[in-house]
């Protein structure tokens, strides 16, 4: 009996020691739905796949650093295309030319040191010495910093001074980092975690991050420049959002309930560009026979599968700087009589001057992949006139046309990324400007960008940019395409996707995963 109940105690203990081990662990970790929501937690992670390569992650030289939330600017666009404070608070400025922004308190870097203004000030200091193109927009003569608070001088009054921090080249980041190129240090609510040029990005959530804590966990960025790869991996899995899958996907991935789509207006434009430096293109004769050559209805049924509009001119018709455009209209008799003006006669099926035939030569770049199609319209139509067009595929379109071994381009192009007319103007037909290929002075158009930049009175500003556009438009410095809508598609387990106008923002600390 003695045994028994010296027996029965000990298996008593066991029995405690069993129940404070388990009451303990209980206390310390969660269990049951608890366990599996933090498991949830840990582990979200998103796959973004889009059409942009990116050979670098320098935030100076490249957009996808800001798209994927890595970093940020000080100020930023909103869905109504009007600029609103972001790194900054505010701004102010008398006479246009002296500039004073206040910095957001109490915000650090991706490494934890504080965004003050000399920071800003550092990071814009790199920016216009490694970018042409900023240092030519910005045209910064001199900055102070003193605390939160940073002044900038520039060269000229330019009343469009904050709206041009928009552009995604002005983000701000940590300067006195070395690795640009691969793992840049930004303000931003995710930071690198690995870099595969041309492949992929991974990122991973910057916890301490000023505007609240990121959803996500982590979120990979891959590239493919095929439509047809971007929808198959959206529908097998291998990715949460593609970013303009096939076009003529819509209806298909519209009927699959797992799957949301997106269109919206964009305001991007697509344009046949002309390099004006070479002898024939120099005719405006010939560029409004090209011009009449593209059959824009035809491209937005068949090319675009309606999810585009006619494009007369850069900027779409409801922007209060557009002006009233002429209609352009497709007829090949009409430009066979362009080109009989421009001094062609078409003999034996080609178009010769002074006895040589007209051969040209369009590039494109294929991760827009209705341009190459469109230059295949473009190089059909001009052989019935007698035109030779050669169609040349590259895959940095930017670094090519900054040659001048370029006849003609299909290139898209967002106009007014910021709501104003001035960044087209001045990126396009100013000397030094980031898409002025052609190296075009004009010397009508400049005097009147000139004006607009020094402009401050807005109803004067909108009668400029109509009058530079009608210029354009006359003159037919391009030919604008269609405006293309911006198609988006994702998984029904993400959550808070928005589709940004400007094609700006994209990986924000909302976005998140059922």
């Amino acid at each position: 009996m003695l045994k028994l109940n010296k027996f029965s105690l000990l298996f008593s203990l066991i029995l405690m020691l069993l129940s404070a081990c388990s009451s303990s662990e209980g206390a310390n970790s969660p269990s049951g739905a608890e366990n599996k929501n933090q498991e949830t937690n840990q582990n979200k992670e998103l796959t973004f796949l889009s059409n942009f390569p990116s050979e670098t992650m320098d935030p100076h030289l490249n957009w996808t650093p800001l798209r994927a939330g890595i970093v940020e600017t000080l100020v930023k666009i909103n869905e109504d295309l009007q600029i609103e404070p972001w790194l900054a608070t505010e701004w102010s400025s008398e006479d246009g030319q002296t500039w004073t922004f206040n910095i957001r308190e109490n915000i650090t870097f991706q490494n934890g040191n504080k965004l003050d203004a000399a920071a800003v000030k550092a990071s814009f200091e790199r920016l216009i010495v490694v970018s042409d193109s900023m240092k030519n927009a910005l045209k910064i003569q001199s900055m102070n910093a003193e605390g939160q608070t940073l002044t900038i001088i520039t060269e000229e009054p330019l009343p469009q001074f904050p709206s041009e921090l928009v552009h995604p080249n002005a983000a701000i980041i940590d300067a006195t980092e070395e690795n640009f190129e691969q793992k840049p240090v930004g303000t931003g609510p995710f930071m690198v975690d690995a870099f595969e040029a041309g492949t992929k990005v991974t990122l991973k959530s910057y916890e301490q991050y000023w505007d609240g804590k990121p959803k996500l966990n982590s979120v990979i960025l891959t590239f493919n420049d095929d439509a047809n790869a971007r929808t198959l991996a959206l529908q097998s899995g291998d990715a949460d959002i593609s970013f303009r899958p096939a076009i003529e996907s819509i209806e298909m991935l519209q009927g699959d309930s797992s799957i949301k789509s997106d269109v919206a207006p964009s305001s991007r434009t697509h344009l046949l560009m002309y390099n004006t430096n070479k002898e024939a293109l120099s005719d405006v004769k010939l560029r409004k026979a090209l011009d009449a050559m593209l059959d824009r209805d035809a491209i937005v049924a068949s090319i675009m599968a309606n999810q585009a509009t006619a494009a007369y001119g850069p900027f779409l018709p409801q922007f209060p700087f557009a002006p009233d455009y002429e209609k352009k209209q497709f007829s090949m008799d009409l430009a066979k009589k362009y080109l009989e003006e421009a001094g062609y006669e078409i003999v034996n099926g080609e178009a010769k001057k002074d006895g040589k035939p007209l051969t040209l030569t369009v590039v494109t770049y294929s991760y827009r992949p209705e341009l190459p199609l469109i230059s295949q319209l473009l190089q059909s139509n001009a052989k019935q006139l007698g035109i030779k067009i050669n169609i040349q595929v590259v895959e940095n379109i930017d670094e090519y046309l900054m040659t001048t071994d370029w006849d003609l381009a299909t290139y898209s192009l967002n106009t007014a990324p910021r709501g104003d007319a001035s960044y087209f103007l001045n990126s396009v037909y100013m000397p030094g400007g980031a898409m002025n290929f052609s190296k075009l002075e004009h010397e009508s158009l400049k005097p009147i960008i000139n004006e607009l930049n020094g402009t401050i009175e807005e109803d004067m500003r909108i009668q400029l940019a109509k009058e530079a556009v009608s210029i354009i438009d006359e003159e037919y410095l391009h030919s604008s395409i269609v405006y293309p809508n911006i198609f988006v598609a994702h998984k029904d387990s993400v959550e808070d996707w928005v589709t940004n106008k400007s094609e700006f923002y994209m990986i924000t600390k909302d976005l998140g995963v059922k």
